[in-house]
């Protein structure tokens, strides 16, 4: 199934919140819902914690809250693993490792235009997790192509079970470590990066996309084999424009754009405004216009969201709570202006 567009609301999933039931309730409130990442709640809600569940050679300290990597665990619990490798249960995210994704399981999603779920990339996971010599695992051509299967697996998993709650489920693959790729520090190149990513993204089902705040190579991102991108357009819009050639090709293959335009940041958001908000992601749309992309296309293939996550602000919680009420005001201003029903 499609995603929809039509500037639906939707959101990335870490939040800071410590209440399960608020946070839900949060999430609940976007036109597309989302099972939150709660890693002021529990270590196991961390995003790179839950990325690590069952991947042989994990080292995970909950008291230290350091998510290691050793070789000599993985060689002795790969077997294990790949015994496992068919067992869709092993491939989840259990319990433990997020409460949250159980009880977003135990609702009544099917009325809802589309949900979605999500999961760490390999590549960011793979340049956050370190071996026992401080590399990051990235940087092992024995771990790389397995880590990048095994995400795939778990992905696809998670995909399968959403798409029990509604049909239009699809997954995000968070993958702030994709800006990154194009240093000349980072010992893994663009080119390596296309290679695995490609290999990688036909392993998973449709709809998937990538979502990341950072500033990557657009170019190169939007020419993945994706069904939907999510970006920090806050930040990002002037450089994010300058790329109307690749942005027309994703839209013209049926692409969705998630335009993260709401801060949540305190100090951010209590500087903007909705006028101002919507005369910005506005300027885009009229940019990209000039450049041969049809204004009704945008709208079409377009959903609203807050600009980043964000786990520390001053008042906790509550500034992320008014952009995601802000997200929905925002959808229906520009809804009302464009006669979209």
């Amino acid at each position: 199934m499609p995603i929809p567009g039509n500037l639906l609301t939707t959101a990335m999933a870490v939040m800071p919140h410590k209440d399960v039931d608020q946070a839900l309730k949060t999430a609940m409130s976007l036109d597309v819902p989302f099972w939150p990442q709660l890693p002021n709640y529990s270590y196991y809600e961390d995003m790179y914690v839950q990325a690590a569940e069952h991947f042989p050679g994990i080292l995970l300290d909950m008291e230290k809250q350091t998510l290691r990597f050793s070789m000599d665990k993985f060689i002795n619990e790969f077997e294990e693993t790949m015994a496992r490798f068919d067992d869709p249960g092993y491939f989840d995210v259990s319990e433990t490792y997020s409460v949250v994704y159980h009880q977003f399981l135990s609702r009544d999603l099917s009325d809802r235009p589309a949900i979605h779920g999500q999961l760490e990339g390999p590549v960011s996971f793979g340049f956050n997790v370190l071996d026992q010599d401080d590399r990051p695992i990235l940087f092992d051509d024995t771990v790389r192509p397995f880590m990048f299967e095994f995400m795939a697996k778990r992905i696809n998993v998670q995909l399968r079970r959403l798409k029990k709650l509604n049909p239009n489920a699809f997954m995000f693959i968070d993958e702030p470590g994709l800006q990154f790729i194009f240093s000349a520090m980072s010992g893994y190149d663009d080119q390596k990066a296309k290679k695995d990513l490609d290999v990688f993204l036909s392993m998973i089902d449709s709809p998937k996309g990538i979502h990341l705040c950072g500033n990557p190579d657009w170019d190169f991102l939007l020419n993945l084999d994706m069904n939907i991108l999510s970006m920090d357009i806050y930040t990002n819009a002037e450089i994010f424009a300058a790329c109307a050639n690749s942005i027309k090709r994703f839209l013209d293959h049926g692409g969705i754009l998630v335009w993260g335009i709401v801060p949540t940041g305190f100090e951010a958001y209590e500087k903007e405004n909705l006028s101002f908000l919507a005369m910005a992601l506005e300027n885009i749309w009229k940019q990209l216009g000039k450049k041969g992309i049809e204004m009704d296309q945008i709208l079409a293939n377009s959903m609203l969201s807050p600009a980043t996550c964000c786990l520390v602000n001053p008042d906790k919680e509550k500034t992320v709570e008014k952009a995601f009420h802000q997200v929905n005001a925002l959808s229906q201003i520009l809804k009302t202006k464009y006669k979209i029903i």
